[in-house]
C-alpha cells in the first residue's frame, strides 16, 4: 500500500471513530498536483470538529506523518490538516454546504474505504 493510500484510510478510520458525517474520500491525483487524495468530512459542533481534526492528528502522528500545515482549528468552522499527499477537510454543516468542494472538485474519483484497503 502506498503512502497516500495508507494515511487516506487512516484519517478516514480516525474520522469515523469521531462519528464524522458524510465523508468523502475523492482521488485528484490526476486532476491536480496539490496532493492524491482530498478528505472531506464534518461535524455537528465545534467541539466535534474540533475532536475529528484532533483524531486524525494523532493517528496519523502516531504512524509517523507530520502535517505539512492545520489552518482554522480555533475557530472549527472549517479545519484544514495538509500531509501533502493528503489533504482533510473538517467542517461545520453550514460550512461544508457554503463552500461545496464535492462541487469544485467534481472531476475527482470517489474512493470508499474498501478502495483504500484494497
Amino acid at each position: 500500500m502506498d503512502e497516500a493510500k495508507k494515511m487516506a484510510l487512516l484519517a478516514l478510520k480516525a474520522l469515523e471513530e469521531k462519528k464524522a458525517e458524510e465523508v468523502t474520500v475523492l482521488d485528484i491525483g490526476n486532476i491536480s498536483t496539490l496532493g492524491d487524495y482530498f478528505i472531506i468530512a464534518n461535524g455537528v459542533n465545534r467541539n466535534q470538529v474540533q475532536a475529528m481534526a484532533d483524531s486524525v492528528e494523532e493517528a496519523l502522528g502516531k504512524a509517523g506523518f507530520e502535517p505539512k500545515n492545520i489552518e482554522g482549528y480555533r475557530n472549527a468552522n472549517w479545519i484544514l490538516l495538509d500531509y501533502k499527499d493528503v489533504i482533510i477537510h473538517v467542517f461545520g454543516k453550514e460550512d461544508r454546504d457554503f463552500y461545496d468542494l464535492e462541487h469544485i472538485w467534481k472531476d475527482g474519483i470517489p474512493v470508499t474505504k474498501e478502495d483504500l484497503m484494497g
